[in-house]
């Protein structure tokens, strides 16, 4: 039985198929543990740490930085013995003098193993056993065996492509292009650039050529130095053209003043749900302006006690404990389209929509009708600093039932949101401000926000959105109130 291993990239997330490299937390070379983690990979829902299945020393990294790869494929081959001598020198995948990514020879591709079906990991861990004979993963329905594949780039040349040479007097002659070189003096494989999209955004907006750079970074890769440099030298050339062809060239509306973004990762996701979303599910939008004086005289009162100093409290909590308020009033408000039966919760998994350095995600509070307002504080503030930090896992995105969306942190009074995929109803929570208000017959002062309740018209009627819009409404206006009558 061969020690060396290979990890396959596992499901990271419920129906997700792929996920692109972020970076590698280790080397080859590198001695690991059990469950540490060995690679930071993006999908569709979140970035995630992949740990690892095995202890011993990496011995291959069968994919650099970068490259988009399909659940199931093998990603890193780990010697799980290496005490116990060195590995037979035509079976073996070691990495190269160079530090040059290893290319495995087909006999050491024989002797790898792949993670076994069962006996040599414990059921329920990921790549174990788990219930029915599938391959337990992190979350989702098992890994795919597809192959690898890489974002193309626009304009590259592929390594092994020949370009013929200019015609001549004489039959031409292909010329096979030189492969580009990491800064070890070796061939990157496939004749790709090491870059990561940082760099190379800056270089396409220098005019760098990367693949005529020589790269100084890990693995040969090129870093903005590199790119700095060279755009530094080239500028320093071309100035006296520059200044010529400025002086005579009209404005130019082309593809060289304009940026394409990749679509992939959470914003691909979002496109895909809301589309989908906005032309399946008819769509109602109402809104109701609403006196939150008292509301927030009870945040700041909140506050001020003892026992909640160290609680972040803020209006948001007291909006999700209006609607969760409401949901016991109105079940039918939290509930999902199957086709031919609506499917009413008993729980509410409370979604809240977080705009983060990625894009929007909405990771949500399970089963928040449970939870004490001090539960709740604790669980909104620990949601909303995960999403921040862009550490939130796809289960925690997965299972929503109804959402909140804050506009209102960005100074916008409302919206008209669009409700995510299997959910009946989303509050937009507009911003709080000091508005004139007609209070006991006379014109004052008073803090008023407008509320945005979108839902789906299949599963809710305009008179029930309408009672839960109004609901939440009434325990914004006088939450002690609505306390006592409705508890």
């Amino acid at each position: 039985m061969s020690r060396i291993k290979t990890f396959n990239l596992p499901d990271l997330g419920e129906g997700l198929t792929e996920g692109e490299i972020l970076a590698w937390l280790v080397k080859v070379g590198d001695t690991i543990e059990l469950n540490q983690p060995i690679v930071e990979v993006e999908t569709a829902k979140a970035a995630v740490e992949i740990p690892a299945k095995w202890a011993g020393q990496v011995q291959a990294i069968h994919h650099p930085e970068g490259t988009t790869v399909e659940v199931g494929t093998p990603i890193i081959a780990i010697d799980t013995d290496p005490g116990a001598g060195p590995l037979d020198t035509t079976a073996s995948t070691t990495a190269t003098p160079t530090g040059d990514l290893p290319t495995p020879s087909a006999a050491s591709l024989a002797a790898v193993e792949l993670a076994p079906a069962e006996g040599m990991i414990e059921p329920g861990l990921i790549g174990g056993v788990a219930p029915g004979g599938r391959t337990a993963v992190l979350v989702g329905y098992g890994p795919r065996t597809t192959a690898a594949k890489r974002r193309p780039r626009k304009g590259a040349v592929p390594a092994q492509a020949e370009v013929p040479a200019a015609p001549a007097p004489v039959a031409p002659q292909p010329v096979t292009p030189e492969p580009v070189r990491n800064g070890h003096g070796g061939p990157v494989p496939g004749g790709l650039v090491l870059a990561k999209p940082p760099v190379r955004k800056l270089a396409k907006d220098l005019g760098v050529d990367l693949s005529t750079l020589t790269g100084s970074g890990p693995l040969g890769s090129i870093t903005r130095e590199d790119v700095q440099q060279a755009a530094s030298g080239s500028v320093a050339a071309a100035e006296p053209v520059a200044v010529t062809s400025t002086a005579t060239s009209a404005a130019s509306f082309g593809a060289d003043r304009e940026q394409r973004i990749p679509v992939k990762g959470v914003r691909k996701l979002t496109a895909e749900n809301m589309s989908r979303s906005a032309f399946t599910a008819p769509h109602v939008t109402e809104f109701l302006t609403v006196d939150v004086t008292r509301a927030m005289k009870a945040v700041d009162r909140l506050r001020g006690r003892r026992e909640w100093r160290d609680v972040r409290v803020s209006p948001l909590l007291l909006v999700a404990k209006a609607v969760l308020l409401a949901v016991r009033r109105h079940p039918m408000v939290n509930s999902t389209w199957a086709g031919d039966e609506i499917v009413v919760k008993e729980y509410v998994n409370l979604g809240i929509a977080a705009a983060t350095e990625r894009g929007l995600i909405v990771p949500n509070v399970k089963d928040a009708g449970r939870l004490s307002l001090r539960e709740l504080a604790d669980a909104l503030t620990d949601l909303v600093q995960t999403a921040k930090s862009g550490r939130t896992s796809p289960a925690a995105m997965s299972g929503g039932t109804l959402t909140i969306t804050n506009v209102g942190v960005f100074g916008v009074d409302t919206g008209t949101p669009i409700l995510p995929p299997g959910e009946s109803a989303i509050l937009a929570f507009g911003a709080v401000r000091e508005m004139p208000w007609v209070h006991k017959g006379k014109v004052k002062v008073r803090q008023v926000t407008t509320l945005g309740l979108s839902f789906d018209h299949r599963i809710i009627d305009g008179e029930l959105g309408s009672k839960f819009l109004r609901d939440v409404g009434d325990f914004l206006a006088d939450p002690e109130a609505a306390l006592l009558a409705w508890t």
